[in-house]
């Protein structure tokens, strides 16, 4: 017996042809009869760092039997020069969110995995009130139970008024202890009671992990960082796996 929400945690590493880069976290969405990879968008392209990753590779369970049981799978960022990724945007700007398709048929027969769907995200009658109790599902410095290929979770608390835009941009403040790795990572919220629609998987969606966030004039001998982070609100991923 497991947590079905650690399946849908994919740990992603970047690489350059051949050459890794760096690890992230990203987690799996479904819609209609297609699955998509989420990620923050940095991980797939981040010019001020100079990161260009051509490719990325995901570590998938093949054996339903064996959790030990894992694979590599490979995803090409690129055809012809042009990304394959989708990316978001809005009035305020960009918005550090990256979806890309997987062809289904392309996975192992017996690939393990659990995806979110349109039903995990917020609805009206979805109680989300600041203060609340969330986990932040991910693999911080690429950290995870290597036996078994899981993610761990990091506890984390709603700490901005959920549905409000924080400063203006399309995200929401989370109190939580992240590294570098995380971004990417899905930010849930448990839910109690049937919902035909969410299968095993009693999780509300509310946000992709995207960085932490401090004060340009902080101290940093007397003042300790915020420990804050900002989450990409979720909904956007309706807009990015329309078309």
């Amino acid at each position: 017996m497991f947590d079905t929400i650690l399946l849908t945690a994919a740990r992603i590493c970047t690489f350059e042809q051949q050459w890794p880069l760096t690890n992230a976290s990203g987690f799996f969405f479904a819609r209609d009869q297609r699955l998509f990879l989420v990620t923050s968008r940095h991980v797939l392209l981040d010019k001020p760092s100079r990161h260009f990753p051509s490719r990325i590779e995901i570590e998938l369970h093949i054996d339903p039997n064996n959790l030990a049981g894992s694979t590599r799978f490979s995803i090409p960022l690129y055809n012809g020069g042009k990304s394959l990724w989708r990316q978001g945007l809005d009035t305020a700007g960009d918005i550090d969110v990256a979806v890309i398709e997987i062809d289904r048929s392309a996975l192992p027969a017996a690939t393990l995995y659990r995806a979110f769907t349109p039903g995990h995200l917020p609805a009206c009658g979805d109680a989300v009130e600041v203060g609340s109790s969330l986990l932040v599902v991910g693999f911080p410095l690429g950290f995870h139970d290597t036996l078994h290929h899981m993610p761990v979770v990091r506890q984390a608390v709603l700490s901005s008024s959920f549905g409000l835009r924080f400063k203006g941009e399309g995200y929401f403040l989370t109190d939580a202890r992240t590294h570098r790795g995380t971004s990417g990572a899905a930010v849930v919220m448990r839910t109690y009671g049937q919902d035909p629609t969410r299968g095993d998987l009693p999780w509300l969606l509310l946000g992709i992990h995207s960085a932490r966030l401090d004060v340009g004039g902080r101290d940093r001998k007397l003042d300790e960082a915020l420990g804050l982070n900002c989450a990409w609100y979720a909904d956007i991923l309706m807009t990015l796996t329309a078309y």
